[in-house]
Formats: C-alpha cells, sequence, structure tokens
C-alpha cells in the first residue's frame, strides 16, 4: 500500500466511523429539528467515506478492489481512524464536544488538502470543506448554547471536553 492510499484510507476511516456513530442519535435527539440535522451530519460523513473509499480503490496498486471492499471486507485492526471517532456516543454533550473537536480539526485538514498538488484528493477536499464549514459552525453553535445554559449544561460541557481532550493528541500524530 503506497502512501497516498494509507492517507486516503485514514480519512476515509475517520468519516465512516463518525458517521456510524453520529448515526445513533437517528430518533433520539433534543428535539426534532436537531434529531434531522444530526442525522444530516452522519450522512454527510458516510457520504464521504464513500467517495473516499472509492478513491482508494481507483488508486490501489494491488488489485482491484471496490469501495465495499474497505468499508466492509476489512478486519477491525485494519482500520486505522482516530479513536475520538469510535468512541460511544454519550450525552448530548458529549457528542457536540467531540464534534466540535473534530470539525475543528477536519475543517483545517480538508482546507489544506484542497490546494493539494494531487488533483483528486484536492477536487474531493474541495468539496468536503463546504460541508465542514458547516458542520463546525453548528457543533460551536451548540457548545456555545451549553455554555450559556445551565449549571448542568456548562458542567455536561466541562466533563465532555475533560474526557475528550486526551484523545486529540492523536490527531497531530503523524508518520510517512
Amino acid at each position: 500500500m503506497n502512501y497516498l492510499q494509507k492517507h486516503v484510507l485514514r480519512l476515509a476511516d475517520n468519516a465512516l466511523i463518525l458517521g456510524q456513530r453520529l448515526s445513533e442519535w437517528c430518533g433520539h435527539g433534543p428535539f426534532l429539528e436537531e434529531d434531522i440535522a444530526i442525522t444530516n451530519t452522519a450522512l454527510d460523513y458516510v457520504g464521504r467515506a464513500r467517495v473516499l473509499y472509492s478513491y482508494a480503490a481507483e488508486i490501489d496498486e494491488e488489485v482491484t478492489r471496490s469501495e465495499d471492499y474497505y468499508a466492509y471486507n476489512r478486519d477491525e485492526e485494519e482500520f486505522e481512524n482516530f479513536q475520538i471517532c469510535e468512541l460511544p456516543v454519550g450525552d448530548y454533550a458529549f457528542t457536540m464536544v467531540r464534534q466540535f473537536l473534530v470539525d475543528c480539526y477536519f475543517n483545517s485538514l480538508y482546507g489544506s488538502l484542497s490546494h493539494s498538488e494531487n488533483k483528486k484528493l484536492a477536487s474531493i477536499a474541495s468539496k468536503v470543506v463546504k460541508e465542514s464549514a458547516f458542520h463546525l459552525r453548528r457543533s460551536r453553535n451548540w457548545i456555545c448554547r451549553f455554555g450559556k445554559g445551565t449549571n448542568e449544561s456548562r458542567q455536561r460541557v466541562g466533563r465532555a471536553l475533560n474526557e475528550l481532550w486526551g484523545y486529540t493528541d492523536e490527531l497531530f500524530e503523524y508518520d510517512e
């Protein structure tokens, strides 16, 4: 596996796993509009994963594989997503704090990738960066809403941030 394919698979794995976790809120959001919004966010991530898995299949030098192979036919230990993406959903404050942290990261990452010399990756990233900006704005609004809310909502956000902060180190670990 070449470095580009490994990088694309990591991006896809993060998107798929986070999309699956967010989909757990479908039908369980705090109110109807938010239930729909978080479900749409989950669908955005799954759609992002599909595009990235397709690109990974396209650049696979070893064999011809489909996007489904990467999503469904790999063992658990072959996925290289960030741990923060696979954590159980917790309460809504926990989900929104996690979402805010990964939205900040993905917004910056895909903004940079949209200027990549690799035209295909740059094209994918240019589309993703638009939805990432929307996701970041939404999660930031939730953090502010919790912070300006009740003592309990502030405490929940604080607990979630304390619990999640340790998982952010891996966002900045790099290899070849």
